[in-house]
């Protein structure tokens, strides 16, 4: 059993050691710490967009509800997002303020999850990442009717030559429905992929002033 442990698996079931990784992730004890180390890792090693997140939510009806989205900032508060919240998405937030997202990095075999309480930024916050935006993406987005039916591409692209040439020579504000998402994690996990299916798990959860620590089976 020892040498099934040891070995490196070529088969598809696993990708290294299953006791591979000399530092032991599921013993710290700071989970906002642990995520800039591996997401600093992603960005050196992800091919396209370490940021893209799935993001979960679930509205009145209690259908759950994902897509995949770009976390545009995170610190100790929580993990930021952008939107219109006109959109499905924000129509599902404004019924029920929680969410939960997944990062999966493929490069590292790892991922990370968190869910929380949502609450939208400040709108100096907003204003600020608007502006920060390529000016086709700002009038993409004036432009946008989010979620709503659309005829054909030909009238999408219409109404984005409209909002272009009404804007021409102009700044392009930030429509009041266009606005950020912070989730304010209580529960995070962090996985790495181990051999033979074996892999390393822990849990972090909140009480809302310190964080609490368990190792889970894989």
């Amino acid at each position: 059993m020892t040498e099934i442990l040891a070995a490196t698996v070529a088969d598809g079931e696993g990708h290294g050691s299953a006791r591979d990784g000399a530092d032991d992730f599921t013993c710290r004890a700071d989970p906002w710490e642990l995520f800039r180390e591996w997401m600093s890792e992603a960005k050196r090693t992800e091919p396209n967009d370490p940021h893209a997140m799935a993001l979960a939510t679930t509205g009145a009806d209690g259908m759950p509800d994902v897509r995949i989205m770009l976390l545009k900032s995170y610190d100790e508060r929580g993990f930021v997002f952008f939107t219109n919240d006109r959109s499905a998405k924000g129509a599902e937030l404004g019924q029920n303020a929680q969410a939960a997202i997944v990062l999966h990095w493929k490069s590292l075999r790892r991922q990370v999850r968190a869910r929380g309480a949502v609450a939208p930024v400040s709108p100096e916050e907003s204003d600020a990442y608007f502006a920060s935006r390529p000016r086709e993406s700002r009038v993409g987005a004036v432009a946008s009717r989010q979620s709503q039916p659309l005829a054909d591409r030909a009238t999408l692209l219409r109404e984005v030559d409209a909002v272009a040439s009404r804007s021409d020579g102009k700044p392009v504000p930030r429509p009041a429905h266009w606005r950020g998402f912070r989730i304010i994690p209580v529960a995070f996990e962090f996985w790495q992929d181990r051999a033979y299916r074996l892999h390393d798990r822990v849990r972090f959860a909140s009480d809302g002033a310190l964080w609490t620590r368990t190792r889970l089976y894989p």
